[in-house]
């Protein structure tokens, strides 16, 4: 017998839900009205009553009649203000008290395709964002290398550039319900990561002048803000795909996400991506910096914590339908597209169930878009709906070989006591009604 329970109460963030199947027949019936650009559709009477009297047809409109604005109103582009909902979002549970130390949560189940908007990608800081003068910003490389390095933002910027699209994660994004569902809303539940094109240098090509020792075996990153976030990364993963960038989806790094520059650990713990990046110190040990003991350790249920303990693993979730993008506007037999994203640190997704009944039975879902290593991948599904009570899943899976566990199967390795690194198959409740509930299948 299937055991689910249910999220708290808590914080819940409806928004507005646009669905092009059912609006498919309004569009037929829009173009039987369909006008020049010169002039308005003259409508008779009984045209009228055909089509039911929608103002949204028959009558023009103020932004049809009158100028736009014109092309200097905003030199910086803003979205529509008919989007204002669409923002990152904190909360009391996650925050020091005074929110320095703090998270900002990306509206998932807003996003489109895989690329978080720079305004929108989950933000986490330990001492508040700092705001850092580049002209007076420097970056040294120093340790076990041959060769010390002082770099200017302008010397860093003159290595030859690579651009990669890679997510990042918070090793604590769901960590609040490894016991049970804490919040009524995938953007609190699954928004401490977000997914762009980084635009950098790879570390590996700067110390092809620098030269490593023999016995450097470790890499400590650590940040030019309050809170002078350090941590210590393996030589393997700087010399393979680890890069310091200083541009995000086409412009500069915004100041919450480390401007001038940040070190990026593509599918490791976001943690370790420092930002406000200006030392790099190389080194035969790791340097247990505060972060990596007291903090970012895996708790097991023998009251032992896992250590250097780096990659996110694979995941997924669904987030069409959801709590802030319900059913609820559906009628039995309308066609609908349930839609997610999938991801892992350990390599490229290669596919994604789909369950209905809460595990029991799976489909395949299509992966749509782009498909590439460590990074987002969206997968869809075309359903009728039948206005029935639903368990729905997603399961992934990536091209190393791993496979989503189920929560039952992650409590068994882990205990229910740890924080970071749950990635246990996710569940929406669809009611139905069509309402969507946080739930966990336990057995």
């Amino acid at each position: 017998m299937t055991k689910i329970s249910k999220a708290s109460e808590a914080e819940t963030i409806q928004s507005g839900r646009r669905d092009f199947f059912r609006k498919s027949a309004a569009f037929s019936v829009s173009a039987m009205a369909a006008a020049s650009v010169m002039a308005p559709v003259k409508i008779d009477a009984k045209e009228h009553k055909e089509l039911k009297g929608d103002p949204a047809i028959l009558e023009e409109k103020p932004w049809g009649t009158t100028f736009g604005y014109p092309v200097t109103h905003n030199l910086y582009g803003q979205p529509s203000p008919y989007e204002h909902n669409v923002t990152r979002r904190n909360t009391k549970l996650l925050s020091s008290g005074n929110w320095y130390a703090s998270i900002a949560m990306c509206p998932i189940q807003d996003m489109q395709g895989v690329i978080t908007p720079n305004g929108l990608f989950f933000s986490r800081c330990h001492g508040g964002t700092a705001e850092i003068d580049p002209n007076e910003h420097r970056l040294m490389i120093h340790g076990l290398v041959e060769k010390t390095l002082v770099l200017t933002m302008d010397e860093l910027k003159r290595y030859p550039s690579v651009s990669r699209i890679h997510f990042i994660e918070c090793p604590a994004n769901g960590g609040p319900e490894w016991r049970n569902p804490q919040f009524p809303s995938i953007q609190f539940a699954k928004g401490m990561m977000s997914c762009a094109e980084w635009t950098g240098v790879y570390i590996k090509d700067i110390l092809k002048d620098l030269g490593l020792k023999p016995n450097a075996r470790w890499m400590l990153a650590e940040g030019a803000d309050n809170s002078h976030m350090g941590r210590t990364v393996p030589i393997d993963k700087v010399l393979d795909d680890a890069m310091i960038v200083w541009g995000q989806n086409g412009e500069a790094l915004r100041p919450e996400q480390g401007y001038p520059i940040r070190l990026l650990v593509p599918g490791w713990e976001g943690n370790l991506c420092v930002k406000w990046l200006c030392r790099l110190e190389f080194a035969s040990e790791p340097y247990y910096a505060k972060e990596e003991t007291a903090k970012y350790t895996a708790l097991k249920k023998s009251g032992k914590a896992i250590q250097h303990f780096y990659a996110n693993e694979v995941n997924s979730v669904i987030t069409t339908p959801c709590p802030e993008k319900p059913w609820t506007d559906l009628k039995k037999g309308d066609i609908v597209e349930i839609e997610g994203l999938a991801w892992s640190g350990m390599g490229t997704i290669e596919g994604v169930d789909i369950s209905f009944d809460g595990g029991k039975n799976w489909v395949e879902a299509s992966l749509k878009g782009l498909v590439l290593p460590k990074a987002w991948t969206r997968f869809s599904y075309i359903y009728k709906y039948e206005g029935k009570p639903l368990l729905l899943s997603s399961r992934a899976r990536d091209n190393a070989g791993h496979i989503q566990p189920t929560v039952k199967h992650e409590r068994e390795v882990m205990g229910v006591e740890s924080v970071y690194h749950r990635n246990g198959i996710h569940t929406w409740e669809v009611t139905a009604k069509g309402e969507v509930n946080n739930v966990q299948v336990l057995s």
